[in-house]
Order: structure tokens, then sequence, then C-alpha cells
């Protein structure tokens, strides 16, 4: 490292080839100025100290064991410090980033096969069937996904029943209680969840002979034990 004092107090360094720069009677202060505060981020401490020992006539290896960096990281801030001055030091060049986003077509793509029945037998899109079919990572569509509030394998359905007349009989049930008739008493018993609907679209699962406790305590009374095994029940209620 060779370097030449200025009229103005700097010196102009010279490192290796390509490299060399002028270390001002300003510069050197606001360098001495991050060094001594105790506020300032360590990397700016130790990307200062490189310049003022070079600005000390320090070689690289002196540098490197003083700052406990390597030879390259030494050249790249004499380098940023040559093009950029003390502001260079205190910041950090912006990268690009390693992965190009995902085109806004893509996404939209994405979003709209979710809604649809995957080609293959499966129930529902998963992720690595997804990411095959568009090109794309598994965990980019899981990011897509979880951007739009989508969740395939929490499917969601409500089961029709498969009567020709349900329309008419929804209507007739809505109506009771939208518009129910004069002096009408309306009563409403509900079913265990899903039993009937399951029974339409799985008729072969065997139904037990066990009545829940709450509905047996309300059903058994004043009806025949022997009745409990029959699969439907018919209950007329006297009238007072």
């Amino acid at each position: 490292m060779g370097f030449r004092c200025l009229p103005n107090g700097g010196m102009v360094l010279r490192m290796r080839t390509g490299i060399s720069f002028t270390v001002s009677a300003d510069d050197r202060q606001r360098l001495e100025a991050i060094v001594r505060s105790r506020s300032s981020p360590q990397k700016h401490v130790w990307r200062a100290r490189i310049i003022l020992l070079s600005s000390e006539g320090a070689g690289t290896h002196s540098i490197m064991a003083a700052t406990a960096k390597s030879k390259t990281c030494v050249w790249r801030w004499q380098e940023r410090f040559m093009e950029e001055g003390v502001d260079g030091l205190l910041r950090d060049k912006t990268r690009p980033p390693g992965i190009a986003p995902t085109p806004p077509e893509t996404v939209a793509e994405v979003v709209r096969l979710t809604h649809e029945p995957p080609p293959h037998e499966a129930t529902h899109w998963t992720s690595h069937a997804m990411a095959e079919r568009m090109g794309l990572a598994a965990s980019t569509v899981q990011k897509i996904w979880k951007a739009h509030g989508l969740a395939p394998h929490k499917v969601k359905v409500f089961k029709l029943s498969n009567d020709p007349a349900f329309a008419e009989k929804l209507e007739d049930i809505i109506g009771l209680y939208v518009n129910p008739p004069e002096r009408a008493v309306v009563f409403s018993v509900d079913e265990k969840s899903q039993i009937q609907a399951l029974d339409r679209t799985q008729p072969g699962l065997p139904l037990k002979n066990v009545w829940p406790a709450p509905l047996a305590s309300r059903l058994m009374n004043g009806l025949d034990r022997s009745c409990k095994n029959v699969s439907g029940i018919s209950v007329l209620w006297p009238l007072p």
C-alpha cells in the first residue's frame, strides 16, 4: 500500500489494483466519531475502522487481523468508500430478490383451480398436486392459499335431499316460520346432526340401537320400550 499526503491534511491511499481514495480531515472526524459512539451499529464501527486503518498505512493483512474480517470484505469496503465516501459505509446495498415474484395471472389461475375439483382421484387439491400442475414450488402454492384465505383440505358442504319435492317442502316449512297460519303453534324438533343426511348419501352405514340420552329421556316416557329398536316412530301428542 502506498499513500501521498495532500496540502489540506488528507492523503491519497493506494490499495490493491484499481482502488485508491482520499481521506480528508472531515472524513476522518466522521469516521472517528462513528468508532467512539456507543450507539453506532457494530457493522458501521468495523467498516469505519477499515478505512481509518487504511489511512494509517496498515496493510490488508493487518486490517484483517485488527477487524477479524476477510480479505474480500476489506477490499469491498475500501472500494465502497472510494465510490461513495463515508455515507456509503453507513448503508447496505439493496440486493435483487433471489426468487422473482409470482406473476399475478399465475396467482389468479391457482385461485381459480383451487375452487374447482382436481382432475385426479382426490377429494381436494393438495399443495404438491397444484404445484405440479402449475409448475410452481409447493411452498409458493401454500403462500398463495394463505394470502387468499384458502384451505382446500377444509371442505364445507351442505347435503341436499334427493326428494323430488324437496323445494316445495322446504318452502312450506320456512313459510310456517315466516308467515304462520292464524292461531297456529309451530313445534320444531331437531334431529341428531347429520344422521339423516348421511343416511341419504351413505345408506350402507349401520344404525345403532342406542338413543341419545337426552332424546331417550324425553321420548321413552309414555312409550312402550319395545319400540326403541324400531327405525321410525310416529308420536301423536294428545290435545288438552
